[in-house]
C-alpha cells in the first residue's frame, strides 16, 4: 500500500492516496533534471530572476487554494497556512530582486600581484528531502536560491503532503521554469538512497528528524556529496528579570503554539529567572489553558490538531513519561481532548529533569517545559545543556545583559525580545545535532554553488 496518503488530521479520515514513484519514474526524473541543468545554467541570471518573480505573483494569486490544501493535508490553521504562503512569496521576491547581485563575480587584488576573480556557478541537480510541517516554505527555502543560481531541483515531499508538492511543481511550471528543472517525486526511502548515490545528483538538502538527517548524510558522505541539514531543535526561551511580562508571555504563547507547536525553531524550553518566574508561569499557564481545539479551517479556532494521529500519540507518550518520572503538569497533561482528530491538550510541564523524554527529546506540539533559574548564568548553562543548537530567544531590557547571554548561547540563531521566526533575508540553520549549513539570506545562496577562482598573473 502506498505511503503517500492525505488524512485530515481534524477527523483522522483518509481523503486520498497517491502511488509511489516507480524506479522508472526515478530514472526519468533524474535524467530530465540533469538535462535541464545543462540548459538552465546557460539562461542569464536576470531571466532566471524573472521566473522567480512570476512564481511569487502566482503564489499570491493562488494563496487561498494553496492554503486550503495545506490545511487539508497537515491540519494547519487557515490563517497560519496563508501566512506560510506570504513568506514563500517574500522569499521568491527577495531572491528575484537581490539574488543576482549575490551571484555576481567578486574581483580582488592578490597580495603578490595579478588579478583574481571569484565566480559563483551552479553545480547541477539537487535533491531535497522535505518535511510536512511547512510544505511550501521548506521547499522554497531550497528551490528559490538554487534555481536562481542555475541548479535544478528534485523534491521528495513528506508522505502526508503529496498535493502541496504537486501544487508547487505546477506553480513553477506555470511561472516559466523549463521541464525537469523542478520536480516533485513521490519516492520511497530506498529510492532516496539511490538518488543520493547517483552521480547526476550534486548535492542534498534534508529538513526533518535527526534520524532522517543522519541516514541521508551518511549516504551522501559515502558518495562525497555536499549536504545541508536542518534537523531538530529544543530551543531555549530565556526570560530575564527586567522584562515586560505581558509582551513576553504573548510571544511565549505564540512561540509554543504556532503551527500547533510543530516547528523546529519554536521555543520549547522556557528558562525563567526566579524574580519573575511565578508571575510569568501564572500568565503563561492561563493563556495555554484558554486555547480551544476546533476545525483548523475555521478562523475562530485557536488550537489546531497535530499533523497525524501518530504524532499526537507520540507527543502524549513523551508527556506521560515525564509525569511518571516525577514531573508536574501545571496545565494539561497526557489526557487528550474528547473529540475526533489528532488533537493534543496544551500542556505546561515543570520539574522536568535529565532522563525524562521531555528533557532529552524534541517536543513537537503544544507542550512547553518551564525551568526556574537563579540568574542569567544558570539560564545560559541550562540552555546549552542540550544536544540541539538550532535557535533561541532572549527577553530582557538591559542591552548589555542580553548581549552577554546571546554571546554565550550555543545556537545558530538568536532572536532578541521576539519569538523565533524566519525571514527571507535572514540565514536559517543551527549547530550541534540541529544540522549543518544555512538556508535563506546571503549565506543560503552560496551553499550549493561552485565558488570558482580565476587567477591571472600580473605583467
Amino acid at each position: 500500500m502506498t505511503s503517500y496518503r492525505v488524512v485530515d488530521p481534524s477527523t483522522n479520515e483518509q481523503l486520498a492516496e497517491y502511488p509511489e514513484a516507480s524506479d522508472d519514474d526515478l530514472e526519468r526524473t533524474l535524467a530530465a533534471a540533469h538535462a535541464a541543468s545543462a540548459r538552465w545554467r546557460e539562461v542569464p541570471v536576470e531571466e532566471r530572476a524573472a521566473v522567480l518573480a512570476r512564481a511569487a505573483g502566482l503564489v499570491r494569486e493562488r494563496r487561498p487554494d494553496l492554503a486550503a490544501t495545506i490545511t487539508r493535508e497537515m491540519g494547519k490553521r487557515s490563517k497560519e497556512a496563508a501566512g506560510e504562503l506570504s513568506l514563500v512569496a517574500d522569499i521568491l521576491d527577495y531572491y528575484a530582486q537581490d539574488g543576482p547581485a549575490m551571484l555576481a563575480d567578486e574581483e580582488f587584488a592578490p597580495r603578490h600581484g595579478g588579478r583574481a576573480v571569484l565566480r559563483h556557478e551552479p553545480i547541477g541537480v539537487l535533491l531535497g528531502v522535505m518535511p510536512w510541517n511547512f510544505p511550501h516554505y521548506q521547499a522554497v527555502r531550497l528551490a528559490a536560491s538554487n534555481l536562481l543560481a542555475g541548479n535544478t531541483v528534485v523534491v521528495k515531499p513528506a508522505p502526508q503532503c503529496p498535493e502541496s508538492a504537486r501544487d508547487a511543481e505546477t506553480l513553477w511550471r506555470d511561472a516559466g521554469l523549463p521541464d525537469g528543472a523542478y520536480t516533485a517525486l513521490l519516492a520511497t526511502d530506498d529510492q532516496v538512497a539511490t538518488a543520493v548515490a547517483d552521480p547526476r545528483v550534486a548535492g542534498v538538502s534534508v529538513t526533518g528528524s535527526e534520524r532522517a538527517g543522519s541516514a541521508v548524510a551518511a549516504e551522501a558522505g559515502r558518495h562525497l556529496k555536499k549536504v545541508v541539514l536542518e534537523l531538530g531543535g529544543s530551543d531555549p526561551f530565556i526570560v530575564l528579570d527586567d522584562v515586560d511580562l505581558d509582551r513576553t508571555v504573548k510571544h511565549a504563547v505564540m512561540a509554543r503554539t504556532q503551527n500547533s507547536g510543530q516547528a523546529c525553531n519554536a521555543g520549547k524550553r522556557f528558562l525563567v529567572v526566579d524574580a519573575v518566574h511565578d508571575a510569568f508561569v501564572e500568565r503563561f499557564a492561563a493563556a495555554l489553558a484558554s486555547l480551544e481545539p476546533g476545525d483548523p479551517s475555521d478562523p475562530a479556532t485557536t488550537l489546531a490538531p497535530l499533523s497525524s494521529e501518530r504524532a499526537a500519540q507520540g507527543l502524549t507518550a513523551q508527556v506521560q513519561d515525564a509525569l511518571d518520572k516525577g514531573a508536574t503538569a501545571l496545565v494539561g497533561g497526557s489526557e487528550r481532548p474528547d473529540r475526533p482528530g489528532a488533537y493534543v491538550t496544551p500542556t505546561l510541564l515543570a520539574g522536568v529533569t535529565p532522563g525524562m523524554r521531555a528533557h532529552d527529546e524534541e517536543l513537537f506540539g503544544p507542550v512547553a517545559v518551564v525551568h526556574r533559574v537563579a540568574d542569567a548564568d544558570e539560564a545560559v548553562a541550562r540552555a546549552n545543556d542540550s544536544r540541539f543548537g538550532l535557535g533561541g530567544a532572549v527577553f530582557g531590557a538591559d542591552p548589555e545583559q542580553v548581549e552577554d547571554v546571546v554571546r554565550r548561547l550555543e545556537t545558530g540563531m538568536v532572536w532578541v525580545n521576539a519569538m523565533q521566526g524566519s525571514m527571507a533575508d535572514l540565514p536559517f540553520g543551527g549547530v550541534k545535532r540541529s544540522g549543518t549549513g544555512r538556508e535563506l539570506g546571503r549565506l543560503g545562496i552560496r551553499e550549493f554553488v561552485n565558488t570558482k577562482l580565476v587567477y591571472t598573473p600580473g605583467g
